[in-house]
């Protein structure tokens, strides 16, 4: 039987944050119990019997949004028996300690919660519905009913915000020991209102010097406070990466069920439908984004595994492919060593620091 990945998208939320370019509603709860009994249809249309689930992300949205019987009612539909990780996101101001508990009887066992800064005044900045003690109320609440593997989100370079802000949010964060930390930048994506915002001078954001500052600033806060940066945007205890995504930046294979869900299965990738509506009537229609050769599958192992701070293994690549990628990418390669963006140990090729700095110059060469 073929190991998968699971991701499950639930669109609804109570308020659209004003940076959130994610296909998500928040005026359409009238669709819940019909999407919900969509996204059911769909996954027993994969023939799940033929694949073992290791792990299911539930993302949004706000997947706390909705009640928590519909997410009972998603995992009753699956076989958890082998799945090693069920994470849910989560956000202040739509959990209750009985839906935390009813997360936990049906098998999820990791929270992924958006918190995304300590500091009120931001958080209004960017439109989020909840302010720092409902947070803590809600991690504080995830504990008690028994979640051992917690991860929070927090974001940089956000309009108003300060290095000594981020700094702030950051030792308040580890205060509070949560397994696993991701730090995202804000990025400015066209058709949200925050994008509007800044083009009108309603908001100004940091400039890149001010973000990378605060990029490796917290870096060098969590490492010293024994979290190790495994993933450019993601730093966990010994033992709790996140093994979804880990498996994602490995080029293992995953269902996306939902609407807009993408999907990369049988070396196509691909995706559902992104209107709620036509999803639930013809949730079999999927558009067909790639279907990868040899060579597309290289590119991506390379583009995927320059996430991970351990880079690419090169004997996994050979092993996986029967080719050596310093050969097959020697022209990439080697104008990536000569700016310093790339460093070739005798088993990994993995980014400096400066590559770390400049990523995205350094997956371009792969595109």
């Amino acid at each position: 039987m073929k190991e998968i990945n699971l991701y499950i998208h639930i669109p609804f939320c109570k308020k659209k944050c004003y940076y959130c370019d994610f296909i998500s509603y928040h005026n359409k709860d009238n669709y819940i119990e019909e999407y919900i009994n969509t996204i059911i249809k769909e996954y027993c249309n994969y023939k799940a019997e033929e694949y073992i689930i290791k792990t299911i992300y539930i993302g949004g949205g706000t997947p706390s949004y909705i009640d928590s019987e519909y997410i009972v009612k998603i995992l009753k539909e699956i076989n958890l028996e082998k799945a090693e990780e069920i994470t849910i996101e989560i956000n202040p101001g739509t959990v209750t300690k009985q839906k935390l508990i009813n997360y936990k009887r049906c098998g999820i066992n990791r929270l992924s919660i958006g918190l995304q800064s300590t500091k009120d005044s931001l958080l209004k900045e960017i439109g989020r519905i909840h302010n720092y003690n409902e947070f803590l109320n809600t991690y504080n609440m995830a504990r008690e009913v028994g979640f051992k593997n917690i991860n929070i989100d927090l974001m940089l370079a956000l309009p108003k915000q300060t290095i000594e802000d981020i700094i702030q949010s950051v030792k308040d964060i580890v205060e509070l020991d949560p397994e696993h930390i991701s730090i995202y930048s804000l990025i400015l994506e066209e058709g949200t209102k925050m994008y509007d915002m800044v083009n009108i001078q309603k908001c100004i954001l940091p400039n890149e010097d001010e973000e990378r500052e605060m990029y490796w600033t917290v870096k060098n806060i969590l490492e010293e406070n024994g979290y190790i940066h495994y993933e450019i945007s993601n730093f966990a205890k010994k033992g709790y990466y996140s093994k979804h995504n880990v498996d994602c930046w490995n080029q293992k294979e995953y269902i996306g069920l939902g609407v807009s869900a993408h999907s990369y299965l049988d070396n196509r990738r691909y995706s559902n439908l992104e209107k709620i509506d036509e999803y639930i009537k013809n949730y079999n229609d999927k558009k067909v984004h790639e279907i990868q050769d040899k060579k597309c599958q290289q590119k991506e192992y390379m583009i995927l595994g320059l996430r991970k701070l351990e880079g690419v293994n090169i004997s996994e690549f050979k092993l996986k492919f029967s080719e050596n990628p310093i050969y097959l990418f020697r022209n990439e390669l080697n104008k990536l060593v000569d700016l310093e963006l790339i460093e070739i140990e005798l088993n990994n090729i993995r980014l400096t620091d400066k590559g770390l700095d400049l990523a995205n110059i350094v997956w371009k060469e792969f595109i």
